[in-house]
Parts: structure tokens; C-alpha cells; sequence
């Protein structure tokens, strides 16, 4: 149980998890292509239209998280960069940058999984969707299938670090 983050502004809905499963499949996608192993998705009226997953390796864009992609997926179908009535489906809690598109979004509903206690920007670290001088609301919710979104990262940067020490020494024993 994380123990930073206050209570959930919003209550746990039947079909998140449902939703939830769907973003740590698209997390996957991000994984095989090396990529930090993070999904997104947008729904609308109980359809997906947007999807992401983190692309800013292969995309040479710092701005290419899961978030930022299933956005511009989702208003690009609508027609509209306001998502309005939407809610967006997370993996990891969304840092600064992304909160503050999904503010900017006027996106409904905020769910992830995996707190980010390094660099969220819901309440890990900073609490930029709640911000009173900003001028919209989003109702939020943590935890959803933390222990899968949370392993899915986990074991991604496990075996970032066992390929790097592998790596290392390969080098040592070249230089013997």
C-alpha cells in the first residue's frame, strides 16, 4: 500500500480495472521496443479513443509519454483537443508534464496504477491536477492494479541494470 498519496478524490469504478489491463498491455508495446514500459488510454462514453505508450526513444521527443500520445490520439478522433466527459487510463502516475496536459485537456477522470514517488505530479511529488489556481478539476484515482503496473517497471529496470553490469564486464574482461 503506498503511503504518501492521500485518499483518492474519486472513487474506484468497476470497469478501471478492465481499462487498467488494457493500458499495461499497451505498457508492454513500450517494453519490447525498449522503451520505459508505461500505457495509456483515453475513454470516452465507454469507448477507448486514444491510445500511447511511451515512444520518446524511438520518437527522439521528450515529450512522447504514454499520456501525451493517447491525448493527441483521442483528440485528434474527437475532433477536439477538450476531452471533456473523458477519462484516462495510466500505468504509472503522470508526471508534471503530462498533468499538465491532462488539466489542459479538461479530461473528466484520472486513473493510474504504479505511484511515481521520483516524479508524480498527482501526489507523490507534486499535486499539479488538484491546483486551485488552475482552472479546471480532475478527479483522480491511484492504485489501480498497482502490483502489476508497478512489477511491469520493476522488472523493466531490473534487467536495464543486469544488461548494463553484463555489459560492464564484457568491458573489464576486454581490458584485461
Amino acid at each position: 500500500m503506498h503511503d504518501v498519496a492521500p485518499a483518492p478524490a474519486y472513487p474506484h469504478a468497476a470497469h478501471d480495472e478492465i481499462f487498467m489491463r488494457h493500458a499495461l498491455l499497451l505498457a508492454r508495446r513500450a517494453q519490447l521496443a525498449g522503451e520505459v514500459p508505461v500505457g495509456a488510454l483515453v475513454v470516452r462514453e465507454g469507448r477507448i479513443v486514444g491510445e500511447g505508450w511511451n515512444r520518446p526513444i524511438a520518437g527522439h521527443d521528450p515529450s512522447a509519454h504514454a499520456e501525451m500520445l493517447a491525448l493527441r490520439a483521442a483528440a485528434q478522433k474527437l475532433g477536439n483537443y477538450r476531452l471533456t466527459g473523458s477519462t484516462l487510463y495510466v500505468t504509472l502516475e503522470p508526471c508534471v508534464m503530462c498533468a499538465g496536459a491532462i488539466v489542459h485537456a479538461r479530461v473528466q477522470r484520472l486513473v493510474f496504477g504504479a505511484w511515481d514517488p521520483k516524479a508524480g505530479a498527482v501526489s507523490s511529488v507534486y499535486d499539479v491536477i488538484a491546483t486551485p489556481k488552475l482552472n479546471h478539476r480532475v478527479d483522480w484515482h491511484g492504485g489501480v492494479l498497482e502490483a502489476s503496473c508497478a512489477e511491469l517497471l520493476r522488472g523493466f529496470f531490473r534487467e536495464r541494470r543486469a544488461a548494463q553490469s553484463r555489459r560492464s564486464a564484457k568491458a573489464d574482461v576486454r581490458q584485461d
